[in-house]
């Protein structure tokens, strides 16, 4: 039996599983805590992995790895290949005016033609989350550091090359799946080294000296360990979850983790030019239109904080109250937005009344305000012409009793939650598996078991949210 490890190195923590490659089944794992925090030493993702790795019971027996990780994280790199400042991580929001000035600047100082531009080019509109709006802010904050940067990579990539024992730039690795974050690889073009340019403010020959890793194929080899392990070539977090889920063409996945994240397989890529969608793409060759909140499941643990209750308490508090809370509604932009792209928001709650004002209501205000969040993101997709039919619900959220039984009468869909799982590090393995067998196609794993709950709707859970969400008092 061979065995491989896939590597899920999320914001929140670094998991590891070790896998059997023929049938998937997960032999052993272990887990390590990234700091908090909005921008990170990548030395800290590393202690993590060496510890996660320990944790598992170590890769001594593993024959091949792949790293899944946090997608658009900023790692700049000196000349010599040392890190220049801590990694700005995805929901780090201090680049949202640079994401706006990027935007007007491609359009000649007209937005609207600006974000067509992007769309077209990159398949997605510049916002806070993406690496070049990242560089831009670098650039324009911290100058210095800025002009010592000779390399830029993602927290995949780094850890790839940190695997490897690599310690030329030259050697930087990664995949389409987390080059498409950056918002400067085009699935037709590759980089766009003059959007890097117009980030870094630099000239373009200046930029044609800058290191960007080299994109890999689904299941091309990125090296080995010093210790022999086949290394693939690791993906962003998203497109691992998909992977891991084994869902192909027209599956769509809703992920409640420390985002939301509602993405559809795709055979084909998407541009759109209002920014709702990010035309990623995923870990197979193929695409993965994306739609991501800055909120997830930190709003069912802000909700659960203030009453004092657990997890478990807060779903049986939720479940308690009737469908829509009797009005209350909590519009969840907690820690800004960026679907809708309102950076600087604030959740607002909405409704108190006596009969409302209640530990039951407002724990049920919590699960619906985040559930409607994502259904506003799964009408996004379908403004596009993506179809969705089912959905598949994971992350951390989904093991909520109370977000399993509202999700089908807030979306309106038939919900299927496979077993509580670690899916992106599933993926990576899954990858891993794929580039050990040197196959055109990855392997085919045992399916997650999986519970299908059926579609039960509620529209006036729905249409109320959208009433105050929409109005002036939710607007920053």
């Amino acid at each position: 039996m061979a065995l491989v490890a896939g590597v899920d190195s999320s914001t929140q923590s670094c998991k590891v599983v070790v896998c059997d490659s023929l049938s998937g089944a997960t032999i052993r794992q272990g887990t390590a805590p990234h700091p908090d925090g909005t921008e990170t030493d990548p030395e800290a993702w590393w202690s993590a992995l060496e510890a996660a790795i320990v944790a598992a019971g170590g890769i001594a027996d593993v024959e091949a790895l792949a790293v899944a990780g946090q997608q658009h994280g900023m790692v700049c790199l000196d000349a010599d290949g040392q890190v220049i400042r801590p990694a700005l991580l995805w929901n780090d929001t201090r680049s949202a005016a640079a994401a706006d000035d990027l935007v007007v600047e491609l359009g000649d100082g007209d937005a609207a033609l600006g974000a067509r531009r992007w769309a077209e080019s990159v398949g997605s509109v510049p916002v806070a989350s993406f690496t070049v709006t990242k560089l831009r802010w670098l650039a324009d904050h911290q100058p210095e550091r800025s002009a010592r940067g000779a390399a830029v990579c993602l927290p995949h990539d780094w850890l790839t090359s940190r695997l490897s024992g690599a310690t030329s730039l030259d050697t930087l690795v990664t995949d389409r799946s987390d080059a498409s974050g950056t918002g400067y690889w085009s699935s037709d073009d590759g980089y766009r080294r003059d959007l890097v340019a117009l980030a870094l403010r630099r000239t373009a020959d200046a930029v044609e000296e800058v290191v960007l890793p080299r994109v890999l194929g689904p299941h091309e080899i990125a090296g080995r360990t010093p210790q022999g392990v086949l290394l693939g070539p690791g993906c962003g977090d998203n497109a691992g979850a998909a992977l891991g889920l084994g869902l192909g063409v027209g599956e769509t996945f809703v992920s409640i983790g420390t985002s939301g994240v509602v993405a559809a397989v795709s055979a084909t890529p998407t541009h759109d030019s209002t920014g709702g969608v990010a035309g990623f793409a995923d870990a197979t060759g193929a695409f993965l239109p994306l739609v991501c909140t800055l909120n997830g499941s930190r709003v069912l643990e802000a909700t659960r904080s203030l009453l004092g209750v657990s997890h478990e308490e807060l779903s049986d508090l939720a479940l308690a109250a009737p469908d829509g809370a009797e009005g209350l509604v909590l519009v969840p932009y907690l820690e800004g937005e960026r679907t809708p792209n309102l950076p600087d928001a604030t959740g607002s709650l909405h409704g108190l009344t006596p009969a409302t004002m209640s530990p039951q209501h407002l724990a049920r205000a919590g699960v619906e305000g985040l559930l409607c969040l994502l259904a506003d993101a799964i009408d996004v997709l379908r403004r596009l012409g993506v179809t969705v039919e089912r959905l598949t619900l994971v992350g951390g959220g989904a093991q909520s009793r109370a977000v399993r039984e509202i999700a089908p009468r807030v979306f309106g869909l038939p919900v299927a939650v496979p077993q509580p799982g670690e899916y992106v590090a599933a993926g990576a393995a899954r990858q891993a598996a794929w580039t050990l067998s040197g196959r055109t196609e990855p392997p085919r794993w045992e399916s997650p078991g999986t519970t299908v709950l059926p579609r039960d709707p509620v529209p006036g859970i729905l249409a109320r949210y959208r009433e105050v969400a929409t109005g002036p008092e939710a607007r920053p």
